[in-house]
């Protein structure tokens, strides 16, 4: 059963396209956990890219980081030939993803639930391995290096023509604003360039919720 549908207020483009976009009980009962225990969960529209890149190119392997309470993965797992590796520092959002996902009715072989820093475990992730990294919100991302300090990383795990997601990589719109200078700001701003610039990856930055930034990483023969 999917949620009752809405009526958005009169323009907004935000709520009409979230307005399309169902969701099942599952993942509201899943937000509303979110909600209730301070975690934060993919917003609609971003959940929604998210699985639609999957579709786009085929995708099987999948690295999430930023387990939240299991809204962005019960939206990837809803593909039958995904498989999902997320990450989280904190083992209550674990706890409340793997509720979900048997909820939702997920065969637990289907993904495996990892508590670590996102520094030391995908440090341990195999080479090349991967067709969608996924980097969300979290508790670490009060780090101020911590999506820089990620990306050789994410780059070395995806194949090539894979992607990868910065979900909320524009702060709500902070990290365009050029007196936004605290820490947090001043590291999207040097992950947005780091992959702007170089050869490594072909990006895309869309303004729809907090911020996305979705990248391809060049193969060698596609390298301008």
């Amino acid at each position: 059963m999917s949620s009752l549908p809405f009526i958005p207020q009169r323009g907004d483009m935000n709520a009409f396209s979230e307005s399309l976009l169902p969701e099942s009980e599952v993942i509201i009962a899943a937000r509303a956990r979110g909600e209730e225990l301070g975690i934060t969960n993919p917003p609609r529209l971003t959940a929604a890219l998210t699985r639609f890149l999957v579709e786009l190119i085929g995708a099987s392997s999948i690295v999430e980081v930023g387990t939240g309470t299991g809204v962005g993965g019960l939206y990837l797992l809803d593909l039958a030939e995904v498989n999902l590796t997320s990450i989280d520092a904190e083992m209550a959002q674990a706890k409340a993803a793997r509720r979900a996902f048997e909820d939702a009715g997920i065969p637990a072989t289907r993904y495996r639930l990892i508590t670590g820093t996102t520094k030391e475990v995908i440090g341990k992730l195999a080479d090349e391995s991967y067709d969608i990294f996924i980097m969300r919100q979290t508790s670490e991302s009060k780090d101020s290096d911590y999506l820089v300090d990620a990306l050789d990383q994410i780059h070395r795990s995806l194949r090539p023509g894979g992607l990868v997601v910065l979900d909320g990589i524009l702060g709500g719109g902070k990290v365009a604003d050029p007196t936004q200078r605290d820490d947090l700001s001043l590291s999207r701003r040097e992950a947005i360039r780091s992959i702007r610039t170089g050869q490594k990856w072909r990006p895309l930055l869309l303004p729809i919720d907090e911020g996305v930034m979705v990248a391809i990483k060049m193969s060698e023969a596609n390298k301008d």
